[in-house]
């Protein structure tokens, strides 16, 4: 496996663990029902998925929620290697909504797994303009990104942040061990 595929699995990995960029839904609906199944940590079934269309289709969402559908709807595709599929789902939030955060993080997450570094890395960096509710994750990714793209200092600074971000959190401090700071 290249180098470039393992970063990019990695992240999929760290941005599919439960409540990783999800956009909450309140109430009882399909709607909600999604949202939970893009929060949890369980595989998505193909009930779920139905969820997210049965309250993309029949539901009267509001505007913010039917954008937090498409982030949710792409997560599960993203989580059931529907790459293209989730992308499609993050492509119509932006449209529907640009500010909407975690559209831009997931999708960027969907470009490292289709190994596509160079339009991944403005989506992290979009993300975290756009306050993301998980920065943390943006870092990592915009970190994986550029290390892929050999822009080493500023993968260096984005791991840094990550685990500054998260101290509790593993994988940034697992990656910046591999990296050995030069003062000039």
């Amino acid at each position: 496996m290249t180098a470039r595929k393992l970063l990019a699995a990695a992240l999929l990995a760290v941005i599919s663990v439960p409540a990783a960029a999800s956009v909450q839904v309140i109430g009882s609906s399909s709607a909600r029902l999604c949202y939970e199944a893009a929060d949890s940590a369980l595989t998505p079934s193909a009930d779920d998925l139905g969820r997210c269309n049965t309250a993309l289709r029949d539901e009267a969402l509001s505007r913010a929620d039917m954008v937090a559908t498409h982030v949710n709807r792409g997560i599960l595709f993203m989580r059931r290697g529907l790459t293209e599929r989730a992308i499609a789902d993050f492509d119509m939030a932006i449209a529907m909504d640009p500010a909407q955060a975690e559209a831009y993080l997931n999708k960027g997450a969907a470009l490292m797994r289709q190994e596509n570094a160079g339009d991944a890395l403005p989506l992290f960096t979009a993300s975290l303009e756009r306050n993301t509710m998980r920065p943390e994750l943006a870092h990592y990714g915009r970190a994986m990104a550029n290390e892929t793209l050999g822009n080493v200092r500023e993968a260096y600074n984005d791991y840094r942040r990550a685990a500054e971000l998260s101290p509790e959190w593993q994988e940034p401090r697992v990656e910046l061990q591999r990296f050995r700071v030069v003062r000039r």
